[in-house]
C-alpha cells in the first residue's frame, strides 16, 4: 500500500503545482487559457466553450466556478 499512497501523493502534488503555475499566468487550468475545449482528434473542427471558466480563459473565473 505504500507504493499506491506514494503515487497518489505525487499526483496530488503535481496537480497543485500545475494549478499554482496557471494561477501565476492567470489562465484557466482546464482549457489552458484558450477559452474553449476541442474534443480529442478534432482540435479545430468543433471547439466548444470551456464550462469551467465560461469561455473567458482566466484563472479568476475558473476559481469562482470551483466553489
Amino acid at each position: 500500500m505504500g507504493l499506491f499512497s506514494a503515487i497518489s501523493s505525487w499526483q496530488t502534488a503535481r496537480q497543485e503545482k500545475f494549478v499554482a503555475n496557471m494561477h501565476k499566468k492567470n489562465k484557466c487550468p482546464d482549457c489552458y487559457g484558450r477559452g474553449f475545449i476541442a474534443p480529442a482528434g478534432y482540435e479545430y473542427a468543433y471547439p466548444f466553450d470551456c464550462t469551467s471558466c465560461n469561455g473567458s480563459g482566466t484563472f479568476s473565473d475558473w476559481a469562482k466556478n470551483q466553489i
